[in-house]
C-alpha cells in the first residue's frame, strides 16, 4: 500500500483510489497530488491511499468491495471527508481547500461526477432527474462526501468484482428513497469533477499565474480533478503534460523531474546494456554520416548491441564499410542484410526481441537512418529521464514535420494539437505525453518483459509498422513520450533522392541543404567573408570552398561518367558551350548537376565576390562548369587564353605532391603563379581583358580541377 498524505485547517480529508498495479497513468495521478500538498502550506497533512494495489483485476465492481471495506473504520466520524477516485485516468486541478470549500458549497452529503451520456444502461436514461442546466447523468469514476453517508451507500454491496460499479450507483441515485438516505447529488456545472467523455468541446487549458488549469467553458467553471474516461484517454494525456505544471512564458512548461536516474559516477563496464536497433528501410542521403554519429556517441561501445537491419541494396557499401571498421568495438553485432528481410514488421520486431530476450538489457534504442542525430550524448540524456518510452524530438530543418504526433484523429491517424507547433519550434519545453512517436525512441528493457511482452508490437490490424507498434503500447496503458528539453539533431529529407549515381549525396544541396554543406563544405568558408582573404596575386583571390569529401566525390563522380571530352568544337557542342582553349573535361550539365552547381555557386560563391569586388552583384549565372583532367600523356597543360566570364572560379580536387606533380595556373600580365594549389580551395580571379592566363605543366601524375566561367 502507498500512502502519501496532508489536510486541510480542521478539516480531515481521505482520498481514496483504486489501482492493481503502478502503471504510467497511477503515476501522473500521484503526482499531481503530491504537487497540490502545497509543501505543508496548511501545516497539517492530506491522505492518499491505495486500495487493492498488487490485486489481480477482476471488473469495476472491485472498486466497491474495496471501497466498502476501507469505509468500516470511519463509519461514525461525521467530520472525515472522503473523496474516491480512480487513478489511472484521473489528474488533480486544484488542491484540497477548493475541493472541500465546492463541497460545502454544493449542500449535500454526496456529490457524484456529472456525464453527458447514460451509461451503462441507456434505458434507465428516462428516469433520470431533470436539470436547468448542466450534466445529467451519474459517473462513478469520481465522488466525494461524508464517510457515514458514504458508508450507508455501499452498505448494500454485495455484488461480484466483475459486476457494474455505475450501475449500481445510478440504481441508488435513482431511487428517491435511497438518494434521501444518502443525500446525494451531481456536481452538474463540473464545479467539482470534469469527465471529458461528450464534453470535449467543454474543457480549454487556462494559463494564469505560473499555473495551469482546465476550465469548462459550457458553465465556466474550473473543475478540480478531470477524469479522462473512455475514449478521451488522449484528451486527458494532452491535459496531464500541463495539469499540474509550473509554467512561464519566457521558459515554457517546466516539467517536475520525478525518479531521474543519473548515470554520473558510473565506470565504462557498469554502465546499463543498451541495444540499439538500426534500420534502413529505404534510400537515405548521408548513411556515411550516420554511421559516423553511431561511432562518435558518448556511451562505452562494450555496453551497447547494434542490431543492424537494412532493407536497401544502395546502401550496402556504407553499412559494410562501418561494420569492417567499428564492428569488433561493440559488445555484440548483428546484421540483417536486403536478401534476408521479408517486411518492415518482422525486423523490428525482432530487433526489440533481442533485449527482451537478455535479462541483462536494460535499454532499447532504436533509430531510422533518415535520424540526424547532433547530441551525441543522447543515450546518457534520455536514460537519465527515467520513462518507460522516451523519444527526442526532431524535425526537419526550418519545416514543422517531426517525429511524433500531439494528437489523434477519430480514424487513428495525425491530428494537430493545439501546442503542436509551440513544441516543435521550442518554444514550449518540457516532457511530452503524446499518443504517437517515431524514427527514434528509448524503451525500457523491464517494460518489454512486462507490459510489452507480446512479440509482435509492429503489427495492429492494417496500420504501418510505426502505428501499429504506438497502437499496441497505448492500448497497454504504457505513455509514450517525447522531450523538447535539449537539441537533439534534426530529419532528413527523403524526397527526390536520386541513387543513379555513385555519390548520390552530391545531388543534395536543395533537399538537404544543411546536411550537405556539412559534408561538402569547407569548416573554414565562412571566414572568406569575415577576413582578408589571401591574394596570391592581384586581383586573384584564394579560400578554401570544399572539403576533402566533396573533392573525392566529384573526381570520382567524373570517373565514373567517364565520358571525358576530346576538346573538339563537336564535343562542347554537345556540352553547351565553347571554350576558348578547349580541355579534356567532363561538363555538369552531362551528369546532370548544372542546377546543383548553380546553387553552390550562388550560395556560397556569390557572396564572396561581392565583398572582394565591390559594386559588383552576381547571379552566379554560366554557360560553362566543368571538371577537367590533366595528364603528362594526355593534356598537361593549357596555353595562354582569356576565359570567356566576368569572373572565373577555380576549384583544386586533388592535392600537389601527393596525386600529382607540376601544374598551376600563371597570369602573363602580371608575371605571377599560382604553382601549389591546395586540395578544395578555389581561385577566383577575373575572366576577360585583364587576367591572361595558361595552365602550367603536369609532370608528373593526374591532376583535376573544377571550372565555372560566371557571368559569360
Amino acid at each position: 500500500m502507498v500512502v502519501l498524505s496532508f489536510s486541510i485547517w480542521t478539516e480531515k480529508l481521505l482520498v481514496l483510489t483504486v489501482a492493481t498495479e503502478e502503471t504510467d497513468g497511477f503515476r501522473r495521478f500521484q503526482r499531481s497530488a503530491q504537487c497540490f500538498n502545497y509543501k505543508v502550506k496548511y501545516l497539517c497533512m492530506m491522505f492518499l491511499q491505495v486500495l487493492g494495489l498488487g490485486e489481480e483485476w477482476h471488473g469495476e465492481g472491485q472498486k466497491v468491495r474495496l471501497l466498502k471495506a476501507a469505509l468500516e473504520q470511519y463509519a461514525d466520524d461525521e467530520d472525515q471527508i472522503i473523496l474516491f477516485t480512480e487513478s489511472y485516468d484521473d489528474i488533480f486541478a486544484s488542491g484540497p481547500a477548493e475541493l472541500v470549500k465546492k463541497l460545502k458549497q454544493a449542500k449535500s452529503k454526496v456529490v457524484f461526477s456529472a456525464e453527458a451520456v447514460a451509461y451503462p444502461e441507456r434505458r434507465l436514461e428516462p428516469k433520470y432527474p431533470s436539470v436547468i442546466e448542466g450534466k445529467r447523468f451519474l459517473g462513478s469514476a469520481a465522488f466525494i462526501g461524508y464517510a457515514p453517508y458514504l458508508h450507508k451507500l455501499v452498505a448494500d454491496w454485495d455484488g461480484a468484482d466483475e459486476d457494474s460499479d455505475q450501475l449500481y450507483y445510478t440504481k441508488i441515485y435513482l431511487d428517491p428513497v435511497k438518494r434521501k438516505k444518502t443525500n446525494i447529488t451531481l456536481d452538474h456545472r463540473c464545479r467539482i469533477f470534469q469527465s471529458l467523455y461528450g464534453s470535449e468541446g467543454d474543457v480549454v487549458m487556462k494559463f494564469e499565474n505560473g499555473r495551469v488549469r482546465a476550465r469548462n467553458l459550457a458553465y465556466d467553471t474550473l473543475p478540480v480533478l478531470v477524469h479522462g474516461n473512455g475514449p478521451t484517454k488522449l484528451l486527458m494525456n494532452y491535459l496531464g503534460n500541463y495539469i499540474p505544471r509550473v509554467w512561464t512564458f519566457e521558459t515554457g512548461c517546466v516539467v517536475c523531474d520525478e525518479g531521474l536516474r543519473s548515470l554520473s559516477g558510473f565506470k565504462d563496464e557498469s554502465f546499463p546494456l543498451v541495444v540499439i536497433g538500426v534500420f534502413i528501410d529505404q534510400p537515405t542521403p548521408f548513411t556515411s554520416e550516420f554511421f559516423k554519429r553511431i561511432s562518435n556517441l558518448e556511451y562505452p561501445k562494450k555496453r551497447i548491441q547494434l542490431y543492424i537491419a537494412s532493407r536497401e541494396p544502395n546502401h550496402q557499401r556504407q553499412v559494410e564499410k562501418f561494420l569492417k571498421e567499428h564492428s569488433a568495438e561493440y559488445n555484440l553485432v548483428k546484421y540483417i542484410a536486403p536478401e534476408e528481410i521479408s517486411n518492415a514488421a518482422d525486423v523490428r520486431n525482432a530487433g526489440m526481441d533481442i533485449c527482451r530476450q537478455n535479462p541483462e538489457c536494460e535499454y532499447y534504442f532504436s533509430i531510422d537512418v533518415q535520424v540526424v542525430l547532433k547530441n551525441a550524448s543522447i543515450l546518457r540524456t534520455l536514460i537519465e529521464q527515467n520513462k518507460s518510452i522516451l523519444s527526442p524530438m526532431i524535425s526537419r530543418v526550418q519545416d514543422l514535420w517531426s517525429n511524433f504526433w500531439g494528437a489523434l484523429s477519430k480514424e487513428g491517424f495525425y491530428a494537430r494539437s493545439e501546442d503542436y507547433v509551440e513544441i516543435v519550434q521550442r518554444q514550449r519545453i518540457g516532457i511530452w505525453n503524446v499518443p504517437y512517436i517515431t524514427d527514434v525512441y528509448l524503451v525500457k528493457g523491464s517494460v518489454l518483459r512486462t507490459k510489452l511482452n507480446q512479440y509482435d508490437m509492429f503489427r495492429s490490424g492494417h496500420l504501418d509498422p510505426d502505428m501499429a507498434f504506438c497502437d499496441n503500447v497505448r492500448k497497454q496503458g504504457v505513455f509514450l513520450f517525447v522531450s523538447n528539453r535539449q537539441l537533439f539533431g534534426h530529419l532528413l529529407s527523403l524526397e527526390n533522392y536520386q541513387t543513379s549515381h555513385l555519390h548520390n549525396d552530391l545531388w543534395q544541396i536543395f533537399e538537404n541543404t544543411q546536411d550537405w554543406k556539412e559534408k561538402y563544405i569547407h569548416p573554414n568558408h565562412s571566414f572568406a567573408l569575415i577576413k582578408n582573404m589571401e591574394a596570391p596575386c592581384p586581383d586573384v583571390y584564394w579560400f578554401p570552398i570544399f572539403t576533402d569529401t566533396a573533392c573525392d566525390e566529384l573526381v570520382e563522380e567524373m570517373e565514373y561518367f567517364g565520358q571525358w571530352s576530346s576538346g573538339s568544337k563537336q564535343d562542347q557542342r554537345l556540352q553547351g558551350g565553347y571554350e576558348n582553349v578547349p580541355t579534356i573535361d567532363i561538363h555538369m550539365n552531362q551528369i546532370n548537376y548544372e542546377k546543383e552547381w548553380h546553387k553552390f555557386l550562388l550560395d556560397f560563391i556569390a557572396p564572396v565576390t561581392e565583398k572582394m569586388f565591390p559594386g559588383y552583384y552576381t547571379r552566379a549565372l554560366f554557360d560553362l562548369a566543368f571538371v577537367v583532367r590533366y595528364k603528362p600523356d594526355e593534356q598537361p597543360l593549357l596555353e595562354p587564353h582569356h576565359d570567356a566570364s566576368t569572373f572565373t572560379i577555380n576549384i583544386a580536387l586533388n592535392s600537389v605532391s601527393q596525386d600529382y606533380e607540376g601544374g598551376g595556373c600563371r597570369f602573363l600580365r602580371y608575371n605571377c603563379s599560382v604553382s601549389a594549389p591546395r586540395k578544395g580551395w578555389a581561385l577566383m580571379h577575373p575572366g576577360r581583358l585583364t587576367h591572361y592566363h595558361e595552365g602550367l605543366r603536369v609532370t608528373k601524375g593526374v591532376r583535376y580541377i573544377a571550372v565555372s566561367f560566371v557571368d559569360p
